[in-house]
């Protein structure tokens, strides 16, 4: 179990790592980690570490989910569309910090867990759905912000098209065997700007509802 003591050691720990930005810690420092983690990781909820979550995807180490969330710069009217929920931690801190959360993921049984944790939470902003992230959600579209926690050789077009003139999405970019880069877009009137922001390590972006994932 988690106890303020644990949180506020973890925003210390980001803090002097770099991340800056005052919402983004507050907003970590609400969401208790150890109720996205295994049963079997529970006394790592707190390290700054990724951990397994199941279905060969992975709970990304806090530095990595901080990093990206303060590289969304969330407005509290945006609308975000995040692809890859994963175990819904990402999207539980970002629901403190935006309008929606709409959040995809393939695989149908991480997803049910995630939704049951943001049931708990009494997070009421966040949709979740089982889909294709790569085609991401044209029906809410266009989204003030983007959200990728799997990583491509490049942006999905599908995903550009539906970010908002002015929005920025991050995505993780490299393949599986060599150096991946976390990468800030921005779309601006006639353009899409690139920034690297730093080297990191997440499982591949794949087409698809995922039939039958291995545990």
């Amino acid at each position: 179990m988690s106890t303020p003591a644990h949180r506020a050691r973890l925003v210390l720990g980001l803090r002097s790592a770099g991340i800056t930005d005052t919402r983004t810690l507050a907003a970590i420092e609400r969401v208790p980690r150890e109720l996205f983690v295994p049963d079997a990781f529970q006394d790592r909820a707190y390290e700054d570490t990724a951990l397994p979550i199941g279905y060969g995807q992975t709970l990304s180490q806090p530095l990595v989910v901080a990093t990206m969330i303060q590289a969304l710069e969330l407005g509290e009217r945006d609308k975000l569309l995040e692809v890859g929920t994963g175990s819904g931690y990402h999207a539980a801190i970002q629901s403190h910090l935006c309008r929606r959360v709409y959040t995809i993921e393939r695989h149908k049984p991480l997803l049910a867990e995630a939704h049951t944790r943001f049931g708990t939470l009494g997070l009421t902003n966040v949709v979740a759905m089982t889909g294709d992230g790569m085609k991401g959600w044209p029906e809410q579209a266009p989204f003030d912000r983007i959200s990728v926690t799997a990583a491509g050789d490049a942006p999905p077009q599908a995903l550009l098209d539906q970010l908002k003139v002015g929005g920025i999405m991050m995505m993780p970019v490299g393949g599986q065997s060599r150096v991946q880069q976390l990468v800030r877009y921005r779309r601006t009137e006639d353009a899409i700007e690139r920034e690297a922001i730093m080297d990191v390590r997440f499982v591949p972006l794949l087409p698809g509802v995922a039939d039958a994932p291995e545990a």
